[in-house]
């Protein structure tokens, strides 16, 4: 296995969340600085440079930098098989349920159209990054205080599950009755968990936990399907070779292995930031500010196109 997802990873991810929120990612960046560009005079130049130079980038470390990743590579990443967390409390009791009647409805709707559930499953995965970390930067401004590294991780999260959206529609085109489904779950849920959040962020994380839960077995089954000849395995759209680094020759099959493996550090992101709030010790960040850590090398080498 190349890699167990542990709470000691987690310790070394949160505060590293890879978005366009850390400029220093050169291993994602090429800059601009000497090009000549044909652009708009009344635009900043630093916007110019902003808009080129950042690259949504995975969770996984195992995807940014390196070779091109093969199937056996990506076969090889540990998602925790089967891991689940027990609810204890009320509030985990009413967060688990509530995630296990929600499956219901797509389970019953989309049966076995696992592109079109999966792109239902995003547009809804992509609202609890977003609303926490909305929330959390207005708490940051309430209080005038930092936020302990919980924003940028959260952002990451909204834009690596908006990135398998993108991702899964150039598989398919939506019926404009789906994209009205989706439009009504995403403003219901979203209004949902923004009153959830407020009230307990808590139970908000440990609901947001179970749902990715839910993703994980649901990719699980989409590479069942794949293996059983019930769908096709084509081949894999370029945003998602270049997204997780993959091997030119990469398929459908090798997205969905890449995809599981991001929603596996969701889920156990989320368990744990719920923990944290529940004892009271949201400052992760001085769990990992250690000589060790911070002097740690980084492989900022840009990746291979081997």
């Amino acid at each position: 296995m190349i890699r167990t997802i542990t709470q000691t990873s987690l310790f070394k991810t949160l505060p590293l969340a890879r978005t366009v929120v850390f400029p220093s990612l050169t291993a994602c960046r090429t800059l601009t600085t000497h090009q000549k560009l044909n652009i708009n005079p009344d635009m900043p130049i630093t916007m110019v440079r902003e808009v080129l130079d950042s690259k949504p980038v995975p969770m996984c470390e195992e995807f940014i930098a390196g070779s091109r990743l093969t199937t056996e590579t990506l076969e090889n990443i540990d998602f925790g098989e089967g891991k689940h967390r027990e609810p204890k409390t009320l509030g985990d009791k009413g967060a688990y349920y509530t995630v296990k009647f929600l499956r219901l409805l797509p389970d019953t709707y989309f049966g076995k159209d696992h592109y079109m559930r999966a792109v239902m499953l995003e547009t809804i995965a992509a609202v609890p990054g977003m609303v926490g970390a909305m929330l959390r930067h207005m708490k940051s401004l309430r209080r005038m205080t930092e936020d302990h590294g919980w924003i940028s991780h959260l952002l990451h999260e909204a834009e690596n599950e908006r990135m398998h959206l993108m991702t899964w529609m150039k598989c398919l085109k939506p019926s404009v009755w789906n994209r009205l489904l989706v439009l009504g779950a995403q403003g219901i849920f979203f209004n949902a968990y923004f009153a959830l959040y407020l009230v307990s962020p808590k139970t908000a994380h440990r609901m947001c936990g179970y749902l990715e839960e839910e993703a994980v077995i649901s990719y699980t089954h989409f590479l069942q399907d794949i293996d059983n000849g019930i769908i096709k395995n084509g081949p894999a759209p370029k945003i998602a070779i270049d997204y997780y680094n993959l091997h030119p020759e990469a398929t459908i099959r090798d997205v969905v292995l890449a995809v599981r493996a991001d929603e596996a550090v969701h889920r156990d992101a989320n368990h744990f930031l719920s923990d944290r709030i529940a004892e009271r010790k949201e400052d992760f960040l001085e769990d990992i500010k250690t000589e060790e850590y911070l002097h740690r090398p980084h492989n900022n080498t840009t990746p291979s196109t081997a």
